[in-house]
């Protein structure tokens, strides 16, 4: 015959296999924690761009990922750079001066992938004035006002040095900023003369050749060296998660790949994600294997000592960007 347990062996056996499941889940956490099952957050923002993150979102590819965005809603393209240098952000998609200008006042902050180029049929920028303007080249850009997203990038320094190369004096130019997706209402009121529009937005004004006409894009300024847009990671979480970054330029690489070879799936991601006519919706090229060019970088640190921003010498080449994290590298 069985003997009975007592009721004080039965709760002891119960305590001790309930304790032996939890160690069992601890453990099965700890595992899928090491395998890459928790995911590394970084905060990123949300405004109207064609943005790798968010067609690599799109396509799926954070799914399984060890690291993913952390959506924390819009932030304005000015405030991005510094947002990343405060920590509010961990990842950010802003043009290249803005990182040195940054990093000269102190800031610990690096590019890590390439972004998007510059090309004759995917340009950073482009440059719309009223169908029926008098502007027809940069020589007549003398007193008129000019709309561009922020001060401090590409769409101003591009602009003054074209000035300078033209015999205009930049100071004679007023810029007023607007986001890219809201260009075209202040041009066709007349509160600008010239709207610079990036994509996606920029579809918009090409569509629309009834209101709009196409001056001229940055590629037509210098063959695209000023137009790379690369991603930029604060310095505490590329110390804290040198893995996690690493695995990002992957995504970033695969999505831009497949950007490149996919162009019209691409443009329909963006276009539904946020709500634009495909018709009305342009695009980027990327650099496929994300791995940053150092003439392109070269090129800000130039234009930035000229523009008396930063003194000669001031910010060096590796203090702005490194490859360090790319696989393809």
């Amino acid at each position: 015959m069985k003997k009975k347990a007592r009721p004080l062996e039965r709760a002891i056996g119960r305590l001790l296999m309930g304790c032996l499941m939890a160690l069992a889940l601890t453990q099965a956490i700890v595992v899928r924690a090491a395998d890459g099952g928790a995911a590394v957050e970084f905060k990123y923002p949300e405004w109207v761009y064609y943005d790798l993150i968010y067609l690599a979102d799109d396509l799926g590819y954070f799914k399984d990922a060890g690291v993913k965005p952390k959506y924390v809603g819009q932030v304005a393209a000015g405030q991005m750079i510094p947002a990343l240098s405060t920590g509010d952000l961990d990842v950010a998609n802003r043009h290249t001066p803005l990182v040195v200008a940054a990093v000269a006042s102190g800031a610990d902050i690096k590019i890590f992938a390439a972004g998007s180029k510059s090309t004759q049929k995917d340009p950073h920028m482009k440059y719309f004035v009223r169908v029926d303007s008098p502007i027809k080249s940069i020589k007549d850009f003398a007193g008129k006002t000019l709309g561009i997203n922020s001060f401090g990038a590409c769409s101003e320094y591009v602009t003054k040095k074209y000035c300078l190369d033209n015999g205009i004096d930049p100071a004679s130019i007023r810029m007023i900023t607007a986001p890219d997706s809201e260009q075209e209402v202040p041009l066709l009121r007349g509160d600008t003369d010239v709207a610079i529009i990036h994509p996606l937005s920029s579809g918009r004004a090409s569509a629309n050749t009834k209101d709009f006409r196409l001056l001229f894009s940055d590629w037509d300024i210098d063959g695209g060296l000023s137009g790379m847009c690369p991603y930029s990671v604060s310095g505490k979480f590329l110390k804290e998660h040198p893995e996690a970054v690493k695995e990002l330029t992957a995504i970033l690489s695969k999505a831009a790949q497949w950007n490149n070879t996919h162009r019209e799936e691409a443009r329909r991601l963006m276009a539904k994600r946020f709500g634009f006519k495909l018709e009305e919706t342009e695009m980027f090229e990327f650099y496929e294997d994300q791995i940053i060019p150092e003439a392109n970088v070269q090129y800000w640190l130039d234009r930035l000592e000229a523009e008396k921003k930063i003194g000669p010498g001031q910010v060096k080449l590796v203090q702005v960007y490194t490859n360090e994290h790319n696989p393809a590298q």
